[in-house]
């Protein structure tokens, strides 16, 4: 395999290790080991760290070696704030310029995000799930909005593999709709139907945001997220 293969296959890797918490937050990457790996010098290794710390997979630290990006107590709250925003302006450009193309390729990743719910993993729902939003910013084809987006799509796969990993009958339902509102959001951006996505977009999110927020709140820790628990007066 020629060097420049070796160093997409490290960027694939390592992209998917993040994503799907095989690489956890916080983690270090260690360098020596992935030039081993992959026959590759430390010079297209760490492009490839710089191309990932870009895309916000990794955090770059003068003189520390490189390592996971961390899901932070404010990190999480920026998520929440900003996801169901940025996935309905992402929803409503995509019914607009969407190509006849790009409307296949999501129909195509909507197939593999079935066929993962039947039988995948949770690893291969997150990522199904990601392709299938991935082409939705492709679509939308925004400047300003995409480095956004993409950071999003990092973080919703990293705290929601929970979601994709069903531990109640409940859980798998909202598997079977989350797969229902990814047909129907294919239905309005191929109407051009704008209103329409955006709206899909708002469902979409409502109906994950109560799985992750287990997960970033266990039911032991009853506090709204932002707020520190005070002390009692002495």
């Amino acid at each position: 395999m020629a060097a420049k293969d070796r160093k997409t296959a490290l960027a694939a890797h390592l992209k998917e290790a993040v994503l799907t918490t095989a690489l956890r937050p916080g983690d270090d990457l260690d360098e020596v080991t992935l030039c081993t790996d992959f026959g590759l010098s430390r010079t297209p290794v760490r492009e490839v760290f710089r191309e990932l710390a870009g895309l916000g997979y990794i955090d770059l630290r003068d003189n520390r070696g490189p390592r996971v990006s961390d899901l932070s107590h404010t990190t999480l709250r920026d998520f929440f704030l900003a996801a169901p925003m940025i996935y309905g302006a992402i929803l409503r450009l995509a019914a607009r310029n969407a190509s006849e193309l790009q409307i296949a390729a999501l129909r195509a990743a909507q197939d593999g995000f079935r066929a993962a719910l039947r039988s995948g993993t949770p690893a291969e729902r997150t990522l199904a799930n990601t392709r299938f939003h991935e082409i939705t910013g492709e679509m939308a084809g925004n400047v300003f909005l995409l480095p956004s987006f993409h950071r999003l799509l990092i973080d919703h796969a990293r705290i929601g593999m929970t979601f994709y990993h069903p531990q109640t009958t409940e859980m798998a339902e909202n598997l079977s709709e989350a797969s229902q509102q990814h047909d129907a959001i294919i239905d309005a951006i191929a109407a051009r139907d704008e209103a329409a996505a955006a709206h899909l977009a708002e469902e979409h999110w409502n109906l994950s945001r109560d799985q992750i927020e287990r997960f970033v709140m266990p039911a032991a820790l009853d506090l709204p997220m932002g707020n520190l628990a005070r002390s009692n007066p002495a």
